[in-house]
């Protein structure tokens, strides 16, 4: 069971620059499921990916929604969001 809090969006880049935005429990597993290959469809061959973007939610309706607003940005839109991120990823 998914503790509160533990509801994420993220965005990554691939490796031919194109943008994915995703829903997850555990944003460090779930990039590593896209960088070898097992993540969705899209980034299939587009690896390696970069996290660059992560949002944190108390519930995966939340996530889920907010997901689906990103997924409508344009690219810029989503170029804007990125650069305003403050978040260290280099941890993943």
């Amino acid at each position: 069971m998914t503790a509160e809090g533990d509801h994420f969006v993220y965005v990554i880049r691939c490796a031919d620059d194109t943008l994915y935005t995703g829903y997850t429990t555990d944003p460090e597993r779930r990039v590593r499921e896209h960088d070898a290959d097992e993540g969705a469809k899209y980034t299939r061959g587009r690896t390696p990916v970069e996290l660059v973007h992560l949002e944190r939610f108390d519930s995966r309706s939340a996530a889920q929604t907010r997901e689906y607003a990103i997924k409508q940005l344009t690219r810029a839109q989503k170029e804007s969001l990125i650069d305003d991120s403050t978040v260290d990823f280099d941890h993943h």
